[in-house]
């Protein structure tokens, strides 16, 4: 089942069960999916439905800053309350620790295919831990990967 068809079902159980801000929340993502298929002018695959979720989860984050600097508690809480019920389509948060144990894991592979990477070698090591975080059904903020790759390759 797509990530797009589970929205949609999940719509359906929160108007039955009258729950407001789960259902305004559903729609918000499967107006997101929807446009970005039309644009498309073809189905969405779930790695491109994930990347949009992630992206109205970041969208989310940046609204709960603007809102509290701007003394709006309310709404920052009713963005705040929207990113679980995103997040529940998407796999699994990565933790430090292991974003850690992936970079390493990849700078030893590539180290052991030739010399150890140096800083010019960021981009292919980038790669290649995301790809492992994407094969371990793990995602990863972009910025603390490169944070740990940037160490690693230090």
């Amino acid at each position: 089942m797509t990530i797009a068809e589970r929205v949609q079902q999940d719509m359906i159980a929160a108007m039955k069960a009258r729950e407001e801000l789960r259902l305004s929340t559903l729609r918000m993502v499967k107006s997101a999916l929807k446009l970005k298929e039309i644009d498309k002018r073809a189905p969405l695959t779930d790695a491109e439905a994930m990347q949009i979720l992630a992206t109205l989860i970041k969208q989310r984050r940046e609204a709960i800053e603007q809102f509290t600097q701007g003394n709006r508690p309310e709404l920052a809480a009713k963005e705040a309350a929207e990113i679980p019920i995103i997040e529940a389509y998407l796999p699994k948060m990565a933790d430090a620790a292991q974003i850690e144990t992936i970079v390493q894991a990849v700078v030893a592979e590539l180290a052991a295919s030739g010399a150890k990477p140096t800083a010019k070698e960021m981009g292919s090591v980038m790669k290649a831990a995301q790809a492992k975080l994407q094969a371990a059904d793990l995602r990863a903020d972009g910025k603390l990967v490169s944070d740990k790759v940037r160490a690693a390759l230090a």
